[in-house]
């Protein structure tokens, strides 16, 4: 039976352009979503923009569009950037879509009839940046919100509520039942934390906010932006021929394996999305992961509102794909804030891409070419070989650590099997056995140093298509080869005897130092 596999990434807010900010959490779901297409999985890596709500019809304003118009602007700009990093996804879901309406209506039809809707007179502090009501000790400085730094605002108005306290001891249960929901270890405490202090009722409606999905009972209100948005991930499974019905959602493979988001945005995906589930007598998601923030030297988040954003557009242009996609998923541990440093950046691209792993092809193909006629020799290597026993570990390391979303631990893992490669063509010194007339033994070095990179391009191919790709392509693989990849060809010995590679030329050229 096929695996199935279905990764979101946030929906993102279109209220202004990507950023590198953006673009994190989408490279890790395209590279958890490659790793399981490599495991033979049906997978379903979905992503899309979060459309409605009071913020982008203010933007839209100030900008002097429609919010309709405004929207497929921003929208457009995701889809680029999508496509510059070479993000694989398979959905691309709006919120403004026709059919996520029907979804929408038809949940909240199914929540209202369970009685978890009321109608009430609301008073509180606002974040429009969050599309949030605040609680007073959530709040920093003079009644700022802690993650925009922005004034929130007192609303008072009459809203409908979704009775989240009534499923306080359901998630209580359901959290000790399931440790793993949240992840990592951290943001699984913090929404214990959230939990244990006790659930309060949301509002799950806008009286003054135009811009959204009528609420089904009172087309005067529209449906609050997390009630409508998180519904995305449901309607981005169907296919187009498939009726815009849950039912058809639930026969598409829900529920998803792990929603990827920041940690901002935790308590809507980990609290409310969970209960709102519950009560409408959905599957729950089998996981989400809370990732941490690209923050700048000063610890500051990278954020559209705060103005401090890294335009992936000039690391590309300057750094090329295989490094920015190499060093957002090598440099930051993923689940932990990170730094961003230019400096370290170049340092940790250069050491790992040009040094331990192109170089060490570089020069095996040179000695293959001087020594061998650039054949493939023909070499039975020993399964207790240490080149062989260690390559194998470390295949399943790697497997482990993507499967964990650690990204950085599965390149960290790839990159000590080139280093040990460097090692042992050091120690060996095969050109000193061709002089010496010990060819045997110097062609076992580099048959065992060459399929060692070719099973690195297969474990870093998540990662670094590109550079995996043209790994394959030099050890002079047909291109037809590399597409048909899958993770059962980690296997030693799938590097065939006899066959010629490519002159032997940098696969990565080293990346200069920052002026």
């Amino acid at each position: 039976m096929t695996l199935r596999f279905i990764a979101t990434t946030p929906l993102y807010y279109v209220n202004a352009a990507p950023h590198m900010g953006s673009a994190y959490p989408t490279l890790a779901v395209d590279a958890l979503t490659r790793y399981y297409r490599l495991q033979g999985a049906e997978v379903s890596m979905i992503t899309g923009g979060d459309e409605h709500g009071e913020k982008i019809a203010t933007t839209a304003e100030k900008r002097g569009l429609q919010p309709q118009q405004h929207c497929d602007e921003l929208v457009a700009e995701f889809e680029q950037l999508w496509q510059a990093l070479h993000i694989h996804y398979d959905r691309f879901i709006r919120t403004t879509d026709s059919r996520h309406a029907q979804i929408v209506k038809e949940f909240f039809a199914r929540v209202w009839a369970k009685g978890d809707i009321y109608k009430a007179a609301y008073s509180g502090l606002y974040c429009i940046d969050c599309e949030e009501f605040k609680d007073p000790k959530d709040l920093v400085g003079d009644n700022l919100c802690a993650i925009h730094g922005k004034p929130v605002v007192l609303r008072q108005e009459e809203n409908y509520f979704f009775a989240l306290s009534k499923y306080q001891q359901a998630l209580e249960t359901y959290f000790a039942e399931h440790p793993d929901f949240v992840q990592p270890a951290t943001r699984c405490n913090e929404v214990l934390g959230w939990v244990k202090d006790g659930l309060r009722d949301f509002s799950i409606s806008r009286a003054h906010v135009q811009w959204g999905i009528p609420l089904p009972i009172d087309p005067a209100q529209t449906v609050y932006v997390w009630f409508d948005a998180l519904l995305g991930y449901m309607t981005a499974l169907l296919e187009p021929e498939d009726e815009a019905t849950l039912a058809h959602v639930l026969a598409r493979g829900w529920p998803a394996d792990v929603h990827v988001i920041g940690k901002d945005i935790l308590r809507f995906h980990a609290v409310y999305w969970p209960a709102m589930l519950l009560s409408a007598d959905l599957p729950l998601p089998k996981k989400v992961f809370g990732h941490g923030f690209l923050t700048t030297k000063d610890g500051r988040k990278m954020g559209k509102s705060t103005g401090n954003v890294l335009n992936p557009y000039a690391l590309l242009e300057r750094y090329g794909l295989d490094a920015v996609r190499y060093y957002f998923l090598r440099g930051i541990e993923f689940g932990k804030d990170g730094d961003f440093s230019e400096e370290r950046f170049v340092q940790t691209v250069n050491a790992d891409l040009a040094n331990d792993l192109g170089n060490l092809l570089n020069r095996t193909l040179g000695l293959l070419t001087k020594n061998c006629d650039n054949i493939i020799p023909e070499q039975a290597i020993a399964t207790d070989h240490p080149l062989r026993v260690f390559t194998m570990t470390q295949v399943a390391t790697v497997a482990r650590a993507y499967e964990d979303l650690d990204f950085a631990g599965a390149c960290e893992g790839t990159i000590a099997i080139a280093q040990l490669g460097n090692r042992y063509f050091n120690d060996q010194a095969p050109w000193s056995l061709f002089k010496k007339g010990e060819r045997a033994e110097a062609e076992v070095v580099l048959y065992s140093v060459l399929e060692l990179v070719r099973l690195c391009a297969i474990l870093l191919a998540p990662v670094t298509p590109d550079l995996s790709e043209r790994i394959y392509q030099q050890l002079g693989f047909a291109p037809a080869s590399y597409q048909q990849l899958m993770w059962q060809d980690t296997a030693w010995g799938g590097l065939p005897a006899g066959q010629t590679p490519r002159p032997a030329e940098p696969v990565f050229l080293r990346l200069e130092e920052p002026s």
